[in-house]
């Protein structure tokens, strides 16, 4: 059985794959309503997209926003991710202040989890990950690629790479350009979670053809599946209450 990673009272890995929500909000104002709203919606934990916050490049007024999330939604699981142009996100910054930007708010003790790209230099993750475990702050070590789907065996390499490098949630997005591209992730997410995988793990097939990447999680291994509630943080992302409707079904029936 695989290990299983406890946020708060929501158990990764185990189950039905939990649903996370992602928060896109470009100003604090935004950013506060929208939280609010989130109070009357059926979730397990969410996502702050701070690449797409207008004030992502003042760590000051980034803490600020974080608290008034908490303030908010005091017991919500949180990620937080910024998400680098290259691998699908809004805006791009330099590589010292993504690093610093995890670090700080890694050591603010109010994120669960913070999300760290792969393909960054191997010290400056593990250091990440040695700051992030110290605040009890979990890693999810990520990629992204928005053009193609890798061969089976290079998603199940970076797939353990993150795993080696010590993230207590590996997670890989990939583009399908036809059907058997989904079929290749999806089997790729089998094959890592029965042979490879310590700890949970999350994949997904975007865009319209890999939607049922996002809802066969359990199925296949995959532990954690986005819904959108408004804007959607990725293609392919479908509402939470009908992401909810199919995991059940897909449970009850296994």
């Amino acid at each position: 059985m695989n290990h299983t990673v406890k946020v708060k009272d929501v158990v990764i890995g185990e189950g039905i794959p939990k649903i996370c929500v992602p928060l896109v909000s470009k100003t604090l104002e935004q950013l506060k309503k929208e939280v609010i709203f989130l109070k009357q919606v059926e979730y397990d934990v969410l996502e702050w997209r701070v690449d797409f916050f207008e004030q992502v490049e003042d760590i000051e007024k980034v803490k600020v926003a974080l608290d008034a999330i908490r303030d908010i939604l005091p017991e919500a699981p949180l990620i937080f991710t910024f998400r680098s142009a290259k691998e699908g996100g809004e805006k791009e910054i330099s590589y010292s202040y993504y690093m610093e930007l995890n670090r700080i708010i890694s050591e603010t003790g109010k994120v669960d989890l913070i999300d760290v790209e792969l393909f960054n230099e191997e010290k400056d993750i593990r250091a990440l990950i040695e700051t992030a475990h110290q605040h009890q702050t979990f890693v999810i070590i990520s990629n992204h690629d928005f053009h193609q789907t890798p061969e089976k065996k290079e998603i199940i390499s970076r797939l353990k790479r993150a795993q080696e490098l010590g993230g207590d949630i590996p997670k890989i997005a990939v583009m399908p350009t036809c059907p058997k591209d989904v079929l290749t992730l999806m089997d790729a997410t089998r094959i890592m979670k029965e042979e490879h995988a310590d700890r949970p793990i999350i994949t997904m097939s975007m865009s319209g053809q890999g939607v049922i990447s996002r809802l066969a999680g359990e199925v296949f291994g995959s532990a954690l599946t986005f819904g959108a509630v408004g804007q959607a943080s990725a293609p392919g992302q479908v509402s939470v209450v009908e992401l909810r409707g199919a995991l059940e079904l897909l449970h009850h029936n296994l």
